[in-house]
């Protein structure tokens, strides 16, 4: 069911500011009260995909939803005028770098201010725990691309809770944990690039079930980056088999830079098959290598989703797009072989296959700060050299700390019909990929989640509001077993989102990206408000959300 614009036309001219009683429960410490919150006369969409909207009231005892319906002559701490306003779940976002942002910096509010109540860490299989001082730094250096800078913290995690217990207290949003793979090779091989012995493949299980029995989700996987890059058959299904017996979920950015598109898609199946586990695919589009794929999912009823973020470009590092044999290994190891000439000559024939014929990627950070939001056009013409030296000499001035925008190399119209085709998938959840306290990052980190609503529910019509809503809440708390989670009913937890349909937009550009999403009127995590008339409260009610039994 479209939402009915012309419905909500008299609600559109309200006041924006729905509060009866603002926020203050020890206003009303000693009066008899039936709720904490009442969100009054809300168009509710469940988060189900399964039922319409319709109008209720909803009423919260501490992080509860308590009651759904008429609570007309209910008294309540703090109360929310919602007419005209939808009331949902608040929105889980399964794939997103914002592990360190949560804790403070610029971005902390970026999710909250679209309406996302939970975050789940270790996306790409980064993480820092449980590691060595010593280790955790490296890996640091390695993924310093899309976090920056983390000076404040100690990198002390040598157990999976030291490192969970960050954020209760700190953080604006839930975050789920995952079992990052990068961490867990490198806790056990280092920077090898071989194959684990069957000694090392017991190490590596065995700290993916300390995440597992700390109620990680699942396994997350950068098969791209290193040192995961290095697993093999034998190591995935080694570790795919123990979340099966936890009933855990493998997910995975594949491995598109050895295998290619096609084949990286069918490793994934393969895993699947061979471990008989479900299997996620990280940040995905419907093309015809994946459309390939997702046939074969359905003739053999394979357990596959995959998350899309909806926009035709991605961000990683540049480094990305050196032959994989020269990025292996880590930084030091990695600007070692640069500085060979022979190597040099083999990377740029490499990077000018890689990079197109446009120059349209946009630098979004360096470790020194030169050409942020240039083109690669741009800045190799300030810098007087062609595309590919510039983007080489680039990652070894910066030290590996290089990060870009890079559109996908098809025509406007390819692009178009590909976003088209994925955001109707049934298969497919959002999540945003998005990268925080970035100098200039990809729009998606600030406006994936209101974009979905205002480009593919209200201009395009490719969704329903309910469609969108599922896609954003339910879909990915049922896919990871966040069973009070996702969900507007009695009982579940009170992560909701209160939005003006009409309004709610993303304002994130490609040249200015750094823009607060609008319509977003409440959010509330765990009960407790972190954006109350569109601002943000500066509440920290975030909690480690674990793998429901």
């Amino acid at each position: 069911m479209q939402f009915d614009e012309r419905s909500l036309k008299e609600s559109v001219d309200l006041p924006r500011d729905h509060t009866i009683l603002a926020w203050h429960p020890q206003f009303v410490k000693d009066t008899l009260v039936d709720f904490d919150v009442i969100i009054h006369r809300g168009t509710v969409v469940d988060g189900s995909g399964q039922r319409r909207s319709f109008v209720a009231d909803l009423g919260f005892r501490e992080d509860r939803i308590a009651a759904v319906g008429d609570l007309n002559g209910a008294r309540a701490k703090s109360t929310v005028d919602a007419q005209g306003l939808v009331v949902s779940p608040g929105f889980i976002d399964a794939h997103v770098h914002s592990e360190i942002a949560l804790l403070g910096g610029r971005d902390q509010m970026a999710g909250a201010l679209q309406g996302i109540t939970t975050h789940f860490l270790s996306p790409d299989g980064f993480g820092w725990a449980p590691l060595s001082q010593a280790q955790a730094r490296e890996l640091w250096r390695y993924t310093q691309f899309a976090y920056q800078k983390m000076d404040h913290l100690s990198l002390d995690w040598p157990t999976v809770e030291s490192y969970l217990s960050l954020f209760p207290g700190n953080s604006p949003l839930n975050v789920v944990p995952q079992a990052p793979h990068c961490a867990i090779r490198l806790a056990v091989m280092g920077w090898d690039t071989r194959v684990a012995t069957d000694e090392e493949l017991r190490g590596m299980e065995r700290i993916t079930r300390e995440w597992m029995d700390a109620g990680a989700v699942g396994l997350c996987l950068g098969l791209d980056y290193s040192p995961s890059i290095n697993a093999d058959m034998r190591e995935l299904v080694a570790l795919a088999r123990v979340l099966a017996s936890y009933q855990g979920v493998f997910a995975a950015h594949m491995r598109y830079q050895v295998l290619g598109r096609y084949g990286a898609w069918q490793e994934l199946l393969e895993v699947s098959r061979e471990a008989e586990v479900p299997v996620h695919a990280s940040h995905e589009r419907v093309d015809e290598a994946a459309q390939a794929a997702l046939d074969r999912v359905e003739q053999e009823d394979i357990d596959l989703t995959f998350e899309s973020y909806l926009y035709p470009a991605g961000m990683t590092h540049i480094a990305m797009l050196l032959p994989v044999d020269v990025q292996d290994g880590g930084i030091d190891a990695m600007l070692l072989k640069m500085a060979d000439p022979a190597v040099r000559r083999r990377s740029l024939v490499h990077l000018k296959e890689q990079l197109g014929t446009v120059g349209d990627q946009i630098v979004c950070s360096t470790g020194s700060g030169r050409f942020t939001g240039a083109t690669l056009a741009e800045a190799a013409d300030k810098a007087g050299r062609s595309w590919e030296e510039f983007a080489y000499d680039l990652v070894i001035e910066e030290e590996g700390h290089e990060l870009w925008i890079s559109p996908w190399l098809v025509s406007s119209e390819e692009k178009e019909r590909i976003v088209r085709c994925t955001a109707v998938h049934p298969r497919m959840f959002i999540a945003s990929d998005g990268g925080y306290n970035i100098a200039h990052p990809h729009p998606r980190s600030h406006g994936c989640f209101a974009r979905v609503l205002r480009r593919f529910v209200r201009e395009l019509g490719l969704l329903s509001l309910e469609e969108a809503i599922y896609k954003m809440s339910g879909f990915p708390a049922h896919r990871f077993g966040l069973k009070d989670r996702g969900c507007i009913a009695e009982g579940k937890a009170a992560d909701v989102v209160v939005f003006d349909p009409v309004r709610i937009a993303d304002r994130s550009t490609w040249q200015n990206p750094v823009q607060t999403a609008v319509g977003v009127e409440w959010v509330f995590v765990n009960g407790i408000p972190v954006v109350a008339s569109g601002q943000p409260t500066g509440h920290l009610p975030g909690q480690v959300l674990r793998r429901s039994a």
